[in-house]
């Protein structure tokens, strides 16, 4: 199996994934998937198509990510790790798209409009 390069994004965060046959092992960013994504919840997430592909130990993934916060970070990695498992095996889609782990979050920040706050918040009015 070749590597296969993949790319998932989540509001401002980038993730590039490089997926290598291999014995399971995480690194995000030169560092291990538990030191980078600290939390067990952040690190379910990346694992979670690999667990429902039942592919836990199959592969080592090599993750390149920048942008947003923490969180954003953990789902654009998910997002790509998902779609390069549809590429090493095409029935993975049948699991993975009912769950929705191929579908790109399009939800981002509203930006500032001038003359305002914020993107909805108004300046505070005084009629008198």
């Amino acid at each position: 199996m070749d590597v296969i390069h993949k790319i998932g994004r989540r509001k401002t965060a980038v993730a590039r994934v490089y997926v290598a046959q291999g014995q399971g092992n995480i690194t995000v960013n030169k560092k291990d998937l538990a030191d980078y994504f600290t939390t067990a919840t952040l690190q379910y997430k990346v694992k979670q198509p690999l667990a429902l592909t039942n592919n836990d130990g199959n592969f080592d993934i090599t993750v390149n990510v920048y942008g947003g916060g923490i969180t954003g970070q953990a789902e654009a990695v998910r997002l790509a790790v998902s779609r390069a498992l549809c590429e090493v095996d095409a029935e993975n889609r049948a699991i993975l798209k009912p769950e929705g782990l191929l579908t790109r979050d399009p939800r981002m920040v509203e930006r500032k409009k001038f003359g305002q706050k914020k993107a909805r918040k108004k300046f505070q009015f005084s009629k008198r």
